[in-house]
């Protein structure tokens, strides 16, 4: 049968406290993740410190897979990465979290099963469980303090799934309703600044008036100007004009 959200397994390897298990879970539901897998948690399971701070995510924590060790966590998976911040004296590819993720996405779309080992709070993972995993991942931290909470460390590696599996924007703009303007609404805007502009006498002197109008259209082409902004420069140069008028 067909997996309806492939992704990977986020494996918490005898974790201690119930509160970052909580704090995983939710780090994992912000980037899409719900296939959790708990092995051996020190202070058994299920946890109500647990629930309690998972915060709305709680659903991740009674689907969980509880296993009594790695192996039978890892059993299914054809692909494994455990996350270590310290060097463990076995040879093994090191990639950084965004490349694991990419690579993770990559098999995952061949139909591979994949997991994400993470270590418990105090030191980590052994060199037992790291030597079932195919790959290191090793987040590019402070040397002199390169701990990570397991709640931080369960987050950095959603979200990089979530960059590697999801199409996302390095930037956009957030229009909040507006419409860009059209190229003759612009058009509209310089001559309508160019006209008041010269009868204020702005473009002086004479022999210099046909460069500084280049300069200010050009200027008009740079601004990413939306209607109402066209609108609204309309209405600032009205305005100028009325009360110059009445003075």
């Amino acid at each position: 049968m067909t997996d309806p959200k492939p992704q990977p397994a986020f494996v918490l390897i005898r974790p201690q406290m119930g509160e970052n298990i909580g704090a995983a879970a939710r780090a994992m539901w912000n980037f899409g993740l719900d296939r959790m897998r708990v092995v051996a948690p020190r202070d058994g399971w299920p946890q109500e410190r647990a629930v309690a701070l998972a915060s709305g995510a709680g659903r991740l924590l009674d689907e969980a897979m509880l296993a009594g060790d790695t192996a039978e966590a890892v059993s299914d998976c054809t692909f494994v990465y455990a996350t270590t911040a310290r060097p463990r004296g076995l040879t093994k590819e090191v990639m950084t979290p965004e490349a694991a993720m990419r690579d993770a996405a990559e098999r995952i779309s061949q139909g591979q099963k994949v997991a994400v080992m993470f270590g418990p709070e105090r030191a980590g993972m052994e060199n037992d469980d790291i030597a079932r995993a195919n790959v290191i991942v090793s987040v590019p931290v402070n040397p002199e303090f390169a701990s990570l909470n397991l709640g931080q460390c369960v987050l950095l590696m959603a979200y990089e799934w979530r960059r590697a599996s999801t199409e996302v924007a390095d930037r956009r703009i957030e229009m909040a309703g507006a419409e860009w303007a059209q190229a003759h609404e612009v058009e509209k805007l310089a001559e309508h600044y160019e006209e008041r502009l010269d009868e204020a006498g702005f473009y002086f002197p004479e022999h210099k008036a046909a460069h500084m109008k280049q300069t200010m259209r050009n200027l008009w082409s740079r601004m990413p100007l939306t209607r109402s902004d066209v609108q609204t420069l309309h209405g600032v140069m009205r305005q100028m004009v009325r009360w110059k008028e009445r003075g």
